[in-house]
């Protein structure tokens, strides 16, 4: 990737936080974190997206929360996915898999 962070399309902070977070339960510090490490750098989520979007996916349901002291020592608030929270993943990423194949068709056309 570049040296410039990529921009995350619209809709794409949900699928990536709800995918870190069936990994292991996180906090958004760590959540920010794993998703820079495993893009290679390429996301850098903004820490106020971030919080908005954690709020907004627990309001849905899709995310649950526990208070447990951090590696720091603080009490931090630990998100993990509800039963919803995976459904929604998994309609979420086949939704994306159906786009980046439907994109990946048009950008090979008329190669030469």
């Amino acid at each position: 990737m570049g040296d410039d962070p990529l921009s995350l399309l619209k809709g794409t902070l949900d699928l990536l936080i709800l995918k870190t977070v069936s990994v292991e339960p996180l906090h958004g510090y760590e959540i920010a974190k794993w998703v820079k490490r495993i893009s290679d750098e390429a996301f850098d989520i903004e820490y106020g997206a971030l919080y908005q979007a954690l709020l907004r996916l627990e309001a849905r349901g899709w995310l649950e929360t526990e208070w447990r002291e951090s590696p720091t020592g603080r009490e931090v608030r630990f998100y993990s996915p509800t039963r919803e929270g995976l459904r929604q993943l998994e309609e979420q990423q086949d939704e994306w898999e159906r786009y980046v194949a439907a994109m990946d068709l048009v950008l090979s056309a008329g190669e030469v």
